[in-house]
C-alpha cells in the first residue's frame, strides 16, 4: 500500500474510534443536566442518585473522547501537510475558535461541576453543567463547520501566487447550510445514541434490582428521548440528503447505485453493479422514492454516475470522479437501518415498562445489551459514507485527496504509527469497557446526602465529587 492509502486508513481508524465517544458525550451531558434539574426542582433523591451515576459514566466517556481526539490534530501536520498548507487559513479558523471558546467553556464549567458540589450554591452548580453542555454543543458545531467546508467549500478565494486557499468570509464558512444541517443531524443522532445507552443500562439495572426507582426514571427518559431523537434524525437526514444532491450529486448517485440520469427515480433496496462500475446488473427499487427524497417531487430528476462522470471530466479534467460504489452504497444503508433499529427499541422499551413493569423477556434483555451499539455503528457508517462518498476530493472540487498527503512521509513511517495508534486505542478500549462495566455493575448509589444541605460560606478545600 502507498503512503496515501495508509494515511487514509490511519485517519479513518482514529476518526471512527474517536467518534465512538463523541455522540455519547454530546447527548448524555444534556440528559445529565436534565436529571440534575429534575432534582433541583423536585428535591427527589432518585434524581440526585441518577445524576451521580450517569454523571460518572459521562465523565469516563468524556475523558476518553478528549484523549483520542488529540491524535487527529497531529495527523493534519504529519500525514496531511499539503492539505494543511493549502486550506489552513480556512480550516484552522473554526478549529481555533473551537479550542479557544467552545472547549474552554466546556472544560472550565465541567471542572466546576465536578469539584463544586459542596462549594457552589445549588443554583450556581446546576448552571455549570448546563454551560458545560452548551460548550460541548458549540465545540461540535465548530468542528462540523470545518468539515462542512471540505464537503462544500465557501467563503474563500484561491491565490495562484501562493497556491493557497485564503479565507474571505468566515461567517459564511460557519453559517452555510451544509454546516447547519450537519450539526443538527449529528446532535439528533447523538441524542439517539445516548438515549439508547440509557435504555439498555437502565433495563439491566431493573432486572438486577439495582436502584429500581432510578432505573425506571432513566429508562423512561431514554426511551422518550430515543423516539423523539430518532424522528429528528430522520428529518434532518432527509434535509441533509436534499442538500447533498445539490452540492455533491455524485455521492447520492453512488449511494443509490444510480448509473443513468432518471426522472421518477426509484430508491434502491438492493443493487448489484458490473465489475467496471458503469451499470446495474440486478436491482430492486421502490419507484419514485429516490426522486422524492432528493428533490421533493416524485417526478424530479436525479443525475446518474455516468452522466456526472462525463460532466466532471469536462470541468476538472480527465480522471475518475466516482467513489467506491459498493462502499458508498452499503454504508448508506447500514447507517439508516441501524439508526431505525435504535428508535424502534425505544418504542419497545416504553411498552414493556408501562405502568412501572419490570421487563422479563429474554429477547428484550438480549436487545438491551446489543442495541446501545446500533446507533454508534450507524454514526460510524454515516461518517464512512460521508467521507468515502466525497472521493476523490479532499476538498470537493478544489483539492484532490492524492494532492493533500505529505510528500515527505513514507509508507513505512505511516504504517508504524498506524499500528502504534491502533494498539494504543485497543488498550484504551479495554480501559473504557472496564470502567464502564465496573460502574454499571455497581449501579446507582443507594443514598446520596444532599451536598448542599450543610453548605456554608466557611472556607473548605474542594473535594472530588466522584
Amino acid at each position: 500500500m502507498s503512503a496515501l492509502d495508509l494515511a487514509r486508513w490511519q485517519f479513518g481508524i482514529t476518526t471512527v474510534y474517536h467518534f465512538l465517544f463523541v455522540p455519547i458525550t454530546l447527548g448524555s451531558v444534556w440528559l445529565v443536566a436534565g436529571l440534575q434539574t429534575a432534582w433541583f426542582r423536585t428535591g427527589n433523591d432518585k434524581y440526585l442518585r441518577a445524576t451521580k451515576f450517569w454523571g460518572k459514566l459521562f465523565l469516563i466517556n468524556f475523558a476518553m473522547g478528549v484523549v483520542t481526539g488529540i491524535v487527529q490534530e497531529f495527523q493534519f501536520g504529519m500525514n496531511w501537510s499539503a492539505y494543511s498548507r493549502f486550506v489552513g487559513d480556512i480550516f484552522g479558523a473554526p478549529l481555533a475558535v473551537e479550542g479557544l471558546v467552545a472547549f474552554f467553556l466546556e472544560s472550565t464549567f465541567l471542572g466546576l461541576w465536578i469539584f463544586g458540589w459542596d462549594r457552589l450554591s445549588k443554583k450556581m452548580h446546576l448552571a455549570t453543567i448546563w454551560l458545560a453542555a452548551l460548550g460541548t454543543t458549540l465545540s461540535a458545531y465548530f468542528i462540523l463547520a470545518a468539515n462542512a467546508f471540505m464537503q462544500h467549500p465557501v467563503g474563500f478565494t484561491y491565490n495562484p501566487v501562493t497556491n493557497r486557499a485564503e479565507l474571505t468570509n468566515f461567517i459564511q464558512v460557519l453559517t452555510q447550510n451544509t454546516a447547519v444541517i450537519a450539526w443538527a443531524h449529528t446532535m439528533a443522532s447523538s441524542f439517539l445514541t445516548s438515549a439508547t445507552l440509557f435504555v439498555g443500562v437502565s433495563a439491566w439495572l431493573l432486572v438486577k434490582n439495582k436502584g429500581a426507582d432510578v432505573a425506571h426514571a432513566t429508562l423512561k427518559l431514554g426511551a422518550i428521548t430515543a423516539i423523539v431523537a430518532g424522528l429528528l434524525t430522520a428529518v434532518t437526514g432527509d434535509m441533509d440528503s436534499k442538500i447533498m444532491v445539490q452540492q455533491q450529486p455524485m455521492k447520492m448517485a453512488a449511494a443509490e447505485g444510480l448509473y443513468e440520469t432518471q426522472t421518477n427515480a426509484g430508491f434502491s433496496i438492493f443493487t448489484v453493479g458490473n465489475l467496471e462500475g458503469t451499470r446495474a446488473v440486478t436491482e430492486i427499487k421502490i419507484p419514485g422514492l429516490l426522486s422524492y427524497l432528493a428533490t421533493g417531487s416524485f417526478d424530479g430528476q436525479v443525475k446518474g454516475i455516468n452522466d456526472l462522470q462525463a460532466e466532471y471530466s469536462n470541468t476538472y479534467g480527465q480522471g475518475w470522479y466516482a467513489p467506491n460504489i459498493p462502499s458508498t452504497y452499503w454504508t448508506f444503508r447500514l447507517m439508516i437501518g441501524m439508526g431505525m433499529l435504535a428508535m424502534v427499541y425505544g418504542l419497545w422499551a416504553l411498552w414493556v415498562t408501562r405502568r412501572g413493569r419490570t421487563p422479563r423477556s429474554a429477547l428484550f434483555m438480549t436487545a438491551a445489551k446489543v442495541m446501545p451499539f446500533m446507533p454508534l455503528l450507524a454514526i460510524s457508517f454515516g461518517w464512512m459514507f460521508t467521507e468515502l462518498g466525497r472521493q476523490p476530493w479532499l476538498v470537493f472540487g478544489t483539492l484532490r485527496t492524492a494532492d493533500g498527503v505529505s510528500s515527505g512521509v513514507t509508507a513505512g513511517s505511516v504504517l508504524f504509527t498506524m499500528l502504534g495508534f491502533t494498539a494504543l486505542y485497543g488498550v484504551l478500549a479495554v480501559v473504557e469497557v472496564g470502567l464502564f462495566t465496573k460502574t454499571i455493575k455497581q449501579g446507582p448509589p443507594e443514598h446520596v446526602a444532599d451536598p448542599f444541605a450543610t453548605a456554608s460560606d466557611e472556607h473548605r478545600p474542594l473535594t472530588f465529587a466522584y
